[in-house]
């Protein structure tokens, strides 16, 4: 239990760790104005069993008990509100933490771990703790640190009834202790299928469209209703597996009071103990059977902090890539890839591949899907790290730059473009926060969608819903370009960006990449001739593997698949219906 309570203080960080570490010492204190209550208890019996109730004894009594209750109030009061801070103040900053560490991942992480389980992590996980965590560490103490103070409280009373309240309280940290084993197992359990369960509901939302045209409803949605199913089942066999605990705790509880008040009433008899003192250790026993109940019914609960903790924890030392590089500006823009191998997991996906990217250059990228297109850009741009050989930019190898100053240096306009649920003009100065309208509205322009934008609602203003469902492919499109046009970097990466657009955008989705890639070094995936057919140099990725590289009308007179790729694409132009 201590070591559970430690590791939740130690994710919390220093400042938080503070307020928790300073709402314990004021529990403290407030469990000695709780325990005041038993000496306030005693002056107006033993005044009242010896038949001279007067009123200093009234007044005395009464004003322990007023301190005890103000005190209690006043103490608690400003414990919560340390708990409160700490709680989602700690949860915040690792969610913070936890965005911040995700950007320096190698993108395989991201393959090999499913958005479901991230997203868990952070909203239900960090929920869980900022709601849950922080109340049920915080009262398991509040419940140990007052019986704690009760034991010593009586030990200037009677020293055997605190022997009788010490035993108790060492049975019950006992079974506590086995409670939690029994947890553990659970406890991973449950959190694995809450995992399961967000990933298949997120998956089940994603695919909406698929889901009510191919009628996926009902007991067809078969792999989200067994995640429901198993979440369910889980959480179930979690509480009949810790109710039996839990059951004996409060037993052992309930027996440690009943001890204590059977052994006064029994001290009392045979005349080692006043009646007056024997009525304050009943009602003692009563405070700690409070105390401890509090306690036990939390600490149940300590198990799923722990490995709330340990889920965030595991994003968070999840190793990055190296990222301890200098901020360096590139003496020039030229990129060099000398034998380069990468690879997924267990799979070859680029083997042995060299080449040049002069600056100020187009560079294309053709070849089969599943050759290795899209993986050689993102390793230009140290999406992942090589496995062997070296990337340079400007003479330098892109491990020596920190991230950050990589980064400036690359634009890209994907295939699928993703906006955020945000306004059109924020989407566009993403790249630069402080843009003034002027700029914003001077991108858009030149990437062709200033005058759709207009005639939005709210023009640039206009709230975009999630992934910009509220445009069309062209437009997404070109509010990306816009985007890239903001950051003004000088090498431009395209990954099919025309691959999806419908021909009315066409034109000017062209105009808008034309604009953007002005003075810039290109490097496009594309599978239209037209634009492919004016690059510097052509890449022919097969397998892993550059088959071809040259100009258009150096390799149109070759064999081999940039031909074959030629030929299928002049053919599919001239089709027509008959």
């Amino acid at each position: 239990m201590l070591k559970i309570m430690k590791e939740f203080f130690d994710f919390c960080g220093e400042e938080n760790r503070k307020k928790f570490f300073d709402s314990i010492m004021l529990s403290v204190i407030q469990a000695i104005f709780g325990a005041l209550r038993i000496p306030a208890i005693a002056i107006l019996l033993n005044a009242a069993l010896s038949g001279h109730v007067t009123t200093r004894e009234i007044l005395l009594s009464f004003t322990v008990m007023v301190i005890s209750v103000i005190g209690i109030g006043i103490v608690k009061g400003k414990a919560s509100i340390l708990q409160t801070e700490g709680g989602y103040g700690a949860c915040a900053e690792k969610r913070i933490e936890i965005a911040k560490h995700m950007r320096f991942l190698p993108m395989g992480y991201f393959n090999q771990n499913s958005i479901g389980s991230i997203t868990s992590v952070t909203t239900n996980t960090m929920q869980g703790l900022e709601n849950v965590a922080t109340r049920v560490v915080m009262l398991v103490c509040e419940g140990l640190l007052t019986t704690a103070m009760i034991a010593v409280m009586l030990l200037l009373f009677d020293w055997r009834i605190a022997l009788i309240l010490m035993a108790g309280f060492a049975a019950f940290l006992l079974v506590n202790s086995r409670l939690q084993a029994a947890s553990e197992k659970i406890s991973a359990q449950k959190m694995e299928t809450d995992e399961k369960m967000v990933e298949q509901v997120l998956e089940y939302i994603q695919g909406i469209t698929e889901v009510k045209t191919f009628h996926l409803i009902g007991e067809k949605t078969k792999a989200l209703n067994r995640s429901i199913r198993r979440n369910a089942a889980v959480n179930t066999k979690m509480e009949f597996t810790l109710i039996p605990y839990m059951g004996l705790q409060l037993l052992l509880t309930k027996l440690t009071g009943l001890a204590m008040a059977s052994a006064s009433v029994m001290f009392y008899l045979n005349g080692t103990m006043s009646l007056y003192l024997c009525i304050v250790m009943i009602i003692a026993s009563f405070l700690v059977l409070d105390s401890l109940s509090t306690a036990g019914n939390y600490s149940a609960l300590l198990r799923v902090v722990n490995l709330s903790v340990a889920l965030a924890d595991q994003i968070l030392r999840t190793e990055t890539m190296d990222i301890d590089g200098q901020s360096i500006k590139p003496a020039s823009y030229d990129l060099h890839a000398e034998h380069i191998d990468f690879s997924y997991e267990e799979k070859k996906i680029i083997h042995d591949v060299t080449f040049d990217i002069p600056e100020k250059t187009t560079t294309a990228i053709v070849g089969p899907s599943g050759g290795g297109k899209t993986t050689l850009t993102n390793l230009l741009a140290r999406f992942w790290d090589v496995d062997a050989g070296s990337i340079t930019l400007g003479g330098r190898n892109v491990k020596d730059y920190s991230m950050d100053s990589l980064m400036e240096n690359f634009s890209f306009v994907f295939q699928n473009v993703y906006l955020f649920h945000d306004t059109i003009a924020n989407n566009i100065r993403f790249s630069n926060p402080e843009a003034s309208m002027d700029e914003v509205i001077a991108a858009a322009k030149k990437a062709c969608c200033h005058d759709f934008i207009t005639k939005l609602p709210n023009g640039y203003d206009t709230v975009l819903g999630d992934d910009g469902v509220s445009l069309s492919g062209g437009e997404k499109q070109r509010v990306s370009i816009a985007r890239a046009i903001m950051k003004d970097a000088p090498i431009i990466i395209l990954d099919e960006a025309t691959a999806n657009v419908d021909p009315e955008s066409e034109a000017e989705l062209i105009s808008a990449i034309e604009e953007l890639t002005r003075e810039k070094t290109i490097i496009m995936i594309a599978h239209r001739l037209k634009t492919v057919r004016n690059a510097d140099q052509i890449l022919v990725i097969d397998q892993g593997s550059i088959v071809q590289k040259g100009r258009h009308d150096e390799l149109i007179r070759q064999e081999g698949i940039y031909r074959s790729f030629v030929r299928e694409r002049e053919k599919a132009v001239g089709w027509k219906l008959a």
